[in-house]
């Protein structure tokens, strides 16, 4: 009688042993949230002009732009102008784990090859919001991503043109 008892108190020790015991964090998410490097000579730069905003990713006076953001003051609403392949109509971004695709219109670009890339997000969706606490964004173009990193110092730009968006 004493066997028969003996695995079924053992057994009923390790369950006690294992409900007693903490849950394990959750695990890390694959893609980290560390900001990327800066691309040596481009920065994020803010212009504002009568209730408009626009939020630059490029090299300060020139036409070299990677990926530039439009408001107007309180609409909660973005233009997303961005590069892209010949042909492409979305524009996906990517910051810190959060991804979007947002479907846009093309037109041939007179600066850069392929197109010049236009499409309207709302400023509370994931990404751009995850963009506003990071300061950084990457744009996917042809499974190809590049990110786009302020220099030290600039990313309060960031800041300010969502302030100025909200």
């Amino acid at each position: 009688m004493r066997r028969t008892w003996a695995p079924i108190m053992a057994l009923a020790g390790l369950t006690a042993a294992c409900a007693s015991v903490e849950p394990s964090a959750p695990p890390t998410p694959v893609v980290s949230a560390a900001a990327p490097a800066p691309i040596p000579g481009y920065d994020w730069f803010l212009s504002e002009d009568e209730g408009t905003a626009r939020l630059a990713y490029g090299i300060e006076a020139s036409d070299e732009l990677k990926l530039g953001l439009d408001c107007i003051v309180g609409t909660g609403k973005v233009d997303l102008v961005a590069l892209g392949k010949t042909g492409s109509s979305q524009i996906q971004l990517e910051s810190g784990g959060e991804t979007e695709r947002f479907d846009a219109e093309g037109e041939p670009s007179e600066l850069h090859d392929g197109d010049l890339l236009i499409a309207t997000a709302d400023l509370d969706t994931p990404v751009l919001q995850r963009f506003r606490s990071l300061g950084w964004i990457a744009q996917w173009v042809d499974g190809e991503r590049t990110a786009y990193a302020p220099q030290p110092g600039s990313e309060v730009n960031v800041e300010r043109f969502f302030a100025f968006c909200d």
